[in-house]
Formats: structure tokens, sequence, C-alpha cells
């Protein structure tokens, strides 16, 4: 019996602190972004998050803050913006058209 309510108690611990956790994540903001070269290099805050084409296709979970984002590809002028993600926000969608370096 001792050993039941044990059990009991040690899962509703384990409740709340899965659910304190839960709590304490963070909110983030979607982050949509297209444009006009696929295979061009997507980073955010200088990490490698992949082709353009899938972060159009999947989207990027933004933590709260400010970020900075780079669209580039050899042959093309780099696109950098700012964006800022805040808590509730709608998503955010960045439309990125890459100009070619003159020969």
């Amino acid at each position: 019996m001792a050993s039941a309510k044990r059990t009991r108690a040690t899962a509703a611990l384990l409740m709340l602190g899965l659910s304190a956790c839960v709590a304490r994540a963070p909110a983030t903001v979607s982050l949509r972004v297209k444009g006009n070269v696929p295979d061009a290099s997507v980073t955010i805050d200088d990490q490698y998050i992949g082709a353009l084409a899938y972060v159009a296709a999947h989207g990027v979970a933004l933590p709260p803050g400010a970020h900075r984002i780079t669209v580039e590809k050899a042959g093309y002028f780099a696109w950098d913006r700012l964006v800022e993600a805040r808590s509730g926000a709608p998503p955010i969608h960045l439309e990125v058209q890459l100009t070619p370096v003159p020969d």
C-alpha cells in the first residue's frame, strides 16, 4: 500500500516537473524565407540553416530576440536583414531577390 502511494506521489511530482518545463519553454516565432535563387544558402546568426528552397518549404522556429538573416550564393550580391522575433507575434515572411553580380 505504501509503495502504491509513493508511486502515485512520484508520478505527481514528475508531472509537475514536466509541466514546469513546458511552461518555461520560450515561445518561438515562425520564419519563412523564399526567393528567386532556390539553392542559395541561408544563415541565421552566422549558423548555416540550409538551402533557400528548404527554408521556404519547412520554415524555421526563431526564439525571441534579434536575429540576422543572410542569404548568399556565389555570383550574387548577399542579402542581409535584421529581424526581431517577439513572443506571440505573427509569423515573419521574407521575400529575397538576389541580384547577380555584373561581369
